[in-house]
């Protein structure tokens, strides 16, 4: 699916050049600022610094095309233009359940990863806040909590630059026998301030990061009518800038690492309520021209789908539903919120296990068909002329469970059948669902030596960081 021209998509990032060059940006970091200024850059009167477009276009083509997220076990995902769409959950503060709210606690951390652990469709587990665990201990206490309880990729969220350093450590455990930067089993990311304002919290966590080849997500987050133009063409000129100007920050530390350009984090300003959405068609848009934006530099993209709603109802599945399918079928890379609610502030088991349905549907209806000689059935076709009896032909059997999606959540069937088995509504069957596989005994998926040693790591880093 394609929105943009190359022409409009040129002159998007032809503006965010000018404005990288002629407005700069806030850069609160001042080792980072020398190296930026020794590579060519220069400092503003403004206090920014501008980023000359020779400088922007060969860090741009020193990040590789092409990003390696590996699972703890299992194959990995290769993703970058043109290539896999994955569904990862999200970060959150709130563990909701039913009509309720409140924070997440371990137990729930660790009922959210072990139903992430048995999706078929979402490949990464993020890591959502642990109210009781201290800030500084969080992101690495987080790491070892996914690790224990899920073999997917892990994305662990940062809380303090040297939580990242931490993390490092037990990515190189789970990834043993191989090097880290060969089997990165850990990525991370982090948000520029929008507008135009990198951190020191965030420009340090990239700074500890670097030297392991671990991919990094730049994050830009403006919100339309609040920290960004209302248009959507101003909020993605904004948002290209933002993350061009953190590509340069991440090739300058670290030639060559991995990195995922993300607009697709983008929010609209609801102007009655004063909430950002997440949920909204304009969502869908500013994702997938994202997309667009990212391949136009050869560059993975990313994006998020989210909902307004409170619970698990019927407009959380509207909105997730038509957020994620715009943004598989422009072919984004990496699609945040499985699981999330509330303009992404909360987590809910069941919305986990339907979301994972939607991404199933969301992955097939991106898949183009096979346009081969047997998909074409030009002989099955010969053969049965005027004879309407596909139903036993050989060609169906043969193809039938490659070509047609089968929903595991869904109810498909006669309304007999439906009453026979409880009558439950999908909500109802996606809470069961969700039940049913916290139900098992919450055995840990680590072997005893790699056990202990992520324990040992992260006593090391509590006793450094306390």
């Amino acid at each position: 699916m394609h929105i943009m021209t190359a022409d409009q998509l040129a002159r998007i990032n032809d503006r965010s050049l000018d404005l990288l060059e002629e407005i700069g940006v806030r850069v609160d970091h001042a080792e980072i600022t020398r190296r930026l200024l020794d590579a060519g850059c220069r400092e503003l009167s403004t206090g920014h610094i501008a980023f000359p477009r020779e400088l922007v276009a060969q860090c741009v083509e020193q990040a590789p095309s092409e990003v390696l997220l590996a699972p703890v076990e299992g194959e990995p995902a290769r993703i970058g233009p043109g290539g896999d769409t994955v569904f990862w959950t999200g970060n959150a503060l709130h563990y909701v359940e039913g009509r309720q709210s409140r924070p997440i606690e371990e137990p729930q951390f660790v009922k959210l990863t072990r139903v992430t652990d048995a999706l078929e469709h979402t490949q990464a587990a993020v890591a959502p806040t642990i109210s009781e665990i201290p800030a500084q201990f969080r992101d690495f206490t987080g790491c070892r909590l996914l690790a224990q309880h899920t073999r997917k990729h892990l994305r662990p969220c940062i809380y303090t630059p040297r939580g990242g350093a931490a993390i490092c450590e037990m990515g190189a455990v789970l990834a043993d026998p191989q090097p880290l930067r060969e089997r990165p089993v850990v990525s991370f990311g982090y948000t520029i301030v929008s507008p135009l304002h990198w951190t020191e919290p965030g420009l340090e966590m990239f700074a500890q990061t670097s030297g392991h080849g671990v991919p990094m997500m730049i994050n830009s987050e403006p919100t339309a009518g609040a920290t960004s133009p209302v248009t959507p063409g101003g909020t993605l000129m904004l948002a290209n800038t933002e993350a061009l100007s953190g590509v340069v920050i991440i090739q300058t530390l670290e030639p060559g690492r991995p990195c995922v350009f993300n607009l697709g984090f983008a929010h609209t300003m609801d102007m009655r309520q004063a909430i950002t959405r997440t949920g909204g068609p304009e969502n869908g848009l500013l994702g997938a021209i994202g997309a667009e934006l990212a391949r136009f530099h050869g560059l993975p993209s990313a994006s998020w789908m989210s909902s307004e709603s409170m619970v698990c109802d019927e407009q959380a599945a509207w909105e997730k539903t038509t957020v994620g399918l715009m943004h598989a079928m422009a072919g984004v890379n990496i699609i945040w919120g499985i699981g999330q609610l509330e303009s992404q502030r909360a987590l809910c088991p069941e919305m986990m296990v339907i979301d994972d349905e939607i991404a199933g549907i969301a992955l097939r209806a991106a898949r183009a068909p096979e346009i081969d000689d047997a998909a074409l059935a030009y002989e099955a076709i010969a053969e049965m002329g005027s004879h309407p009896d596909y139903l036993g032909h050989p060609h169906t059997l043969a193809h039938f469970r490659s070509e047609l999606y089968e929903s595991s959540l869904g109810f498909v069937g006669r309304r007999e059948r439906w009453e026979a088995a409880g009558a439950l509504t999908a909500v109802e069957r996606a809470r069961e669902r969700a039940a049913e596989i916290v139900a098992e005994p919450a055995e840990s998926r680590l072997d005893e030596d790699s056990e202990a040693e992520l324990m040992r790591i992260e006593e090391h880093w509590r006793e450094q960081l306390a």
